[in-house]
């Protein structure tokens, strides 16, 4: 069932808005895609971004704030039942999504250079933040991106591993999103979309330093990668190519 937003106006009367498109913005002016006619709302007040089955709320810098369950946030990971506070405007999220092996695996870091290569699960603020940061590159690059007619993302896809403790091992990804690197250090993520396959930095540590594909930094937007492309993240070298 597809994640919704459900309203509640000062009198009571209810709407429904399915989550249907990557992005759904919401404010008091009537091009967003969920319009409040009320003064407490700004013009463009949140927006909810939807990757797969999950959903992060987001503000966009409003006057009186966005609150979850009471509380003020910037962005939070949305759960079935949340209660989202614009101004004086009450929303209900509603999802059910059953959080299985998909999502658990959406939120790892595996940590290619530690021997083992051991997948750290994502209990922490940082890696929190570092999955809505992916989902909103994912949202963001969406638009610009054209679509590949060779349809690469349906090809397995591999990373070798050519440096660090585990140097000759080899990563299958059979996930939508695997995110790879060390929390605090350097961590990226590498997306399966229709388009292809896509490298996004996350997180930079505190020099901020951005992945290289090819000896050169990525920058802030995605990358589409290319079969053999030599990626750079934390210190570790790989190789990613299809099959």
């Amino acid at each position: 069932m597809v994640a919704k937003l459900i309203t509640t106006s000062s009198t009571g009367e209810k709407n429904e808005y399915l989550l249907t498109n990557e992005t759904t913005t919401i404010g008091r002016k009537p091009g967003n895609d969920i319009p409040i006619d009320n003064l407490s709302v700004s013009g463009r007040h949140a927006q909810v971004i939807t990757i797969l089955e999950d959903s992060f709320l987001e503000d966009l810098g409003s006057t009186n704030g966005t609150y979850v369950n009471g509380k003020l946030v910037k962005k939070h990971a949305l759960e079935n039942g949340d209660n989202i506070t614009l101004g004086k405007f009450q929303i209900t999220y509603q999802s059910n999504s059953g959080g299985g092996e998909q999502d658990f695996e959406q939120t790892m870091i595996i940590r290619p250079g530690e021997a083992g290569m051991p997948e750290e699960a994502a209990q922490s603020k940082e890696i929190d933040k570092s999955v809505q940061k992916i989902s909103a590159a994912m949202a963001s690059e969406a638009a610009s991106t054209t679509a590949s007619p060779s349809s690469i993302s349906n090809r397995e896809a591999c990373l070798q591993l050519l440096s660090g403790a585990n140097a000759g091992k080899e990563l299958v990804l059979t996930k939508a999103l695997t995110t790879i690197g060390q929390p605090g250090v350097q961590v990226a993520a590498i997306t399966r979309r229709p388009q292809g396959f896509f490298l996004i930095h996350v997180d930079g540590g505190p020099e901020n330093n951005v992945p290289k594909v090819g000896g050169t930094p990525i920058g802030s937007n995605a990358h589409e990668l290319r079969s053999h492309d030599i990626i750079e993240v934390a210190g570790v070298k790989m190789e990613f190519y299809l099959k």
